[in-house]
């Protein structure tokens, strides 16, 4: 069977045909009632938020978790005693019952696991940031594109009552001609909040330190890059990824923009000086829509709260703040109403579920019965994943980047 599959992929080009000619296994189909049964790929602390949301949906069952760190195995199963774990996760994707696998592993290694679960016919929610580089988002999209999977990206936002609200906005007679939006992520917390400590029990008899270096360069096991892996180029894109990419998506949707023309990224590390990625950003995108969409990020100051957003049009503002609430105020009333919604000594939320994490799982799984299109698509999280790429290009190679739309690269 292995021969005919290697032959078959090269000969017909890809997962797609394979899909069709039967040779990867599906899922069952489902009735609009149906149970979905699910399985989750990471279980630290992301994985664990989206797996309690997903449980939160009616008719979800949790089948399986898989984690390369036996602690994370044992927490989540001492919360849910009957899960099969797995420190390999193709083991998971073995069980034909699981219709479904939620993915929160470290960014590097998205693409890694997504092409796997795709391929075995399961339907994904994958965390964002979707694909570390154009690179993985491109096999990502291979392994996607005929195989009829079911596929929604962790970008919350897209399911949010804000996309509704700003659309009412977002026509010449409220806004009019739109050519700039200004986004801002401000936490007052060293780090971000993302340093851990390090559990006694982090070593390589635990931790299965070559699956997580994936393709990622090659070190000798350091349990600081396990534990605070946000902090390292290798596996992250600081904090571009973790948050401007949420901004991204948003507006993205909203106005069908494409990957930018040109990125520019600077920006340095005041505050947290263990960590590789900077604390202090700007990001400018030039669209060829004729928007410039500008994200402001830093870690010493939460005026601005985790997640501010202003549309600028000619005739007025969309404002929206990061309870997804969205206000628009007319051109002649100016900056004096302009009244900013963060909430002083707001604590950061690192890993939170919010109630529209659990309304953007629910959207998942009513596609994964449906078969309909969810609210945030691989190709939503494919633009957004190249444009926080771009932005961590430019601030790496301290120049401004673009796109080449035709070879797909940045450059």
């Amino acid at each position: 069977m292995s021969n005919r599959r290697d032959f078959m992929q090269k000969a017909l080009g890809g997962s797609a045909t394979l899909a069709a000619y039967g040779l990867f296994p599906s899922s069952r189909v489902l009735g609009a009632n149906d149970r979905v049964r699910i399985g989750l790929i990471g279980a630290g602390g992301r994985g664990s938020q989206i797996f309690k949301a997903a449980l939160k949906c009616p008719n979800v069952e949790g089948v399986a978790a898989a984690d390369i760190y036996t602690r994370r195995l044992d927490e989540i199963k001492s919360n849910v005693p009957y899960l099969a774990t797995y420190t390999d996760f193709r083991n998971l994707l073995d069980d034909k019952s699981i219709d479904a696998v939620l993915i929160a592993t470290p960014q590097h290694l998205h693409a890694l696991n997504f092409v796997p679960a795709i391929q075995a016919g399961k339907d994904v929610y994958q965390e964002k940031t979707m694909a570390f580089n154009p690179d993985h988002a491109k096999r990502m999209r291979k392994a996607f594109e005929g195989s009829g999977r079911v596929v929604q990206v962790g970008i919350q936002g897209t399911s949010s009552a804000a996309v509704a609200q700003a659309r009412e906005y977002l026509n010449a007679d409220h806004v009019g001609d739109l050519t700039q939006l200004h986004t801002f992520h401000y936490r007052n917390a060293p780090y971000g909040g993302w340093k851990r400590p390090i559990p006694s029990d982090c070593d390589p008899q635990h931790v299965d330190w070559k699956a997580f270096e994936g393709e990622a360069k090659q070190y000798p096991f350091d349990a600081n890059r396990f534990i605070n892996w946000r902090f390292f180029w290798d596996y992250s894109g600081g904090n571009v990824y973790e948050n401007m990419v949420h901004q991204v998506g948003l507006w993205f949707k909203l106005l069908d923009l494409k990957i930018p023309e040109h990125t520019t990224m600077v920006g340095a590390n005041y505050l947290s000086p263990d960590m590789q990625v900077p604390d202090t950003m700007n990001v400018s995108m030039i669209h060829h829509e004729k928007i410039m969409f500008t994200w402001n990020s830093m870690f010493g100051n939460n005026l601005m709260g985790a997640g501010y957003d202003e549309a600028l049009g000619t005739k007025g503002t969309i404002l929206r703040d990061e309870k997804f609430n969205v206000r628009f105020v007319p051109q002649e009333k100016r900056s004096s109403e302009l009244a900013l919604a963060a909430e002083p000594g707001h604590a950061p939320d690192i890993v939170g579920m919010s109630d529209v994490t659990v309304d953007h799982m629910q959207n998942f799984f009513d596609c994964v019965r449906s078969r309909k299109e969810p609210n945030c698509p691989l190709e939503l999280g494919f633009r957004s994943a190249v444009a926080c790429r771009m932005a961590v290009e430019s601030y790496r190679q301290g120049r401004t980047v673009s796109w080449d739309a035709q070879k797909e690269e940045i450059v």
